[in-house]
């Protein structure tokens, strides 16, 4: 792992990073999957032979044919939304967008529910900003549902938390693009650097810090091993990106931070 940067601002993808909005999710994308024909959407899934890995060409052609999820896929739950996307469609940004919009309308029949992603997250959003340490949240999602989330999440909601939000519908350009990133900085007055880290559990995530010029640190919640994770960032010329470094929880991300920082400030428990 190369050494990194201490972090004067932390962003944080919302969904499968903080909060765990999974079941949601997962049926909101079948939903939109059932309407890939009357959206054009078909026709347009990425071609035999251009996936990045054989399991993404797998599913492509499962979707492909069936329309719906693998009943393996929605089981393990360790996929988003947007990388979902991302290797059904490629390059075709057009496609993307459609996909997005629809996602959204669909989602509005089964967002609400909503819990922290692992014990102790508030707890850590606290200490870190009792470090001096700005905090920002992103999502590809509208703003309507992270505004509703970000308010009921535990007892008193987590919106105090943070210094900036930047949701899907704020920005042209959705994750893996870097403008999500970039706005936050901007709402911040802060310069993209080293010095910002962006903490994600996607490929997206990851392609979009880089894009931003930013820390990369990806959240493997899903407990890929090693052997899939080089799958996943094979660093070729097509998908070039890998992240700067890899937390498999929020304890093991807490002790990253500390060994940035003066060890005079530590404040967060050790293990």
């Amino acid at each position: 792992m190369k050494e990194l940067t201490p972090p004067q601002v932390i962003l944080f993808d919302w969904h499968a990073t903080l909060v765990d909005t999974l079941e949601a999710m997962y049926h909101a994308v079948d939903d939109v999957l059932l309407k890939f024909n009357e959206l054009g959407l078909l026709e347009r899934m990425t071609k035999p032979g251009a996936s990045k890995t054989i399991e993404d060409a797998k599913l492509v052609e499962y979707v492909r044919n069936y329309q719906r999820l693998h009943p393996k896929i929605k089981a393990d739950q360790k996929i988003s939304r947007t990388d979902i996307f991302e290797l059904l469609f490629d390059a075709d940004e057009e496609a993307k967008a459609i996909a997005h919009e629809a996602f959204n309308k669909c989602y509005r029949n089964h967002f609400g529910e909503i819990h922290p992603f692992e014990e102790g997250i508030e707890e850590m959003l606290i200490c870190l900003r009792k470090l001096g340490i700005k905090l920002g949240v992103l999502t590809n999602r509208d703003r309507e549902f992270l505004e509703h989330e970000i308010n009921v999440i535990h007892v008193n909601g987590w919106a105090h938390l943070f210094d900036t939000m930047v949701c899907g519908d704020d920005v042209v350009k959705r994750k893996p693009a870097p403008d999500p990133v970039l706005k936050a900085l901007r709402n911040l007055n802060v310069n993209p650097g080293p010095d910002c880290w962006y903490v994600g559990d996607s490929t997206t995530d990851t392609a979009a810090a880089k894009e931003a010029g930013v820390t990369s640190i990806f959240y493997n919640g899903a407990h890929w091993d090693e052997v899939w994770l080089n799958k996943i960032f094979p660093a070729t010329e097509k998908h070039p990106y890998k992240p700067d470094a890899v937390v498999n929880n929020f304890r093991e991300f807490m002790h990253l931070v500390e060994k940035c920082l003066d060890p005079e400030l530590m404040t967060y428990p050790s293990v």
